[in-house]
């Protein structure tokens, strides 16, 4: 990001207050997931903030799969939610999703729960009219995805019903730092779900998550 563009760089400049120590027992590939991480962690402490029910009580729906949506789900379970069903589309991602301990996975056509919170991760107009309608009275839409700017939100059911909607965006350096700690502290799990590729094998593992047709939720690229 400005000033100083970085994605892929070999060197990047950053200040020196900006950087988190790895501890020596964590792997570069997991520290490497604070990242992606911290934005499902930023989005969890803003609803638990904001709902009327506890994460220990609630029943929590996180729209999604990938990096964002396993974060959401893992920062749920991390802070005490006991709850916690990931919707998923990609098939070929269900079995990777399926060994997260405490954390249920299925295809949005077999849920048949109403959850106190849902945390879309996608973002589209078909996501947030599922949200919209499936989401209990009183209860609380986290919109972290960014598929798309229109549509899909019930307005008047939202009105009626007081459902609040929270928009959120990445994180904070409080967040990334905490994220980074629950990593590194084992709150996050064994993170054994992520897949390491050579660097060269970029555009077409791009390619493939964008198609649908990656497993794994999040790819991480190695020089070595």
């Amino acid at each position: 990001l400005p000033p100083r563009e970085g994605c892929f760089a070999e060197w990047v400049a950053v200040p020196e207050g900006n950087l988190v120590t790895v501890p020596d027992h964590v792997p570069f590939r997991h520290a490497a997931l604070a990242e992606p991480l911290a934005c499902g962690w930023h989005t969890v402490a803003l609803s638990a903030a904001q709902m009327r029910h506890a994460l220990e009580q609630a029943d929590c729906a996180v729209i999604g799969g990938g990096a964002i949506g396993v974060g959401a789900a893992l920062a749920l379970r991390a802070k005490g939610a006991t709850r916690i069903t990931i919707l998923e589309t990609n098939t070929l991602r269900m079995p990777v999703l399926e060994r997260l301990d405490g954390i249920v996975a299925c295809h949005p056509d077999a849920y048949t729960g109403a959850p106190h919170l849902v945390v879309d991760c996608y973002g589209g107009a078909t996501t947030r009219a599922w949200a919209s309608s499936s989401v209990r009275p009183g209860g609380l839409i986290a919109h972290i995805g960014l598929a798309s700017g229109e549509g899909g939100l019930d307005a008047r059911r939202m009105t009626l019903q007081e459902i609040g909607f929270l928009g959120t965006y990445t994180y904070t350096p409080e967040a990334f730092r905490e994220t980074a700690a629950a990593i590194f502290d084992g709150r996050l799990g064994a993170l054994d779900w992520l897949e390491t590729r050579d660097l060269a094998e970029g555009p077409g593992v791009f390619d493939a998550h964008a198609a649908g047709t990656m497993a794994a939720p999040k790819t991480v690229f190695s020089v070595v």
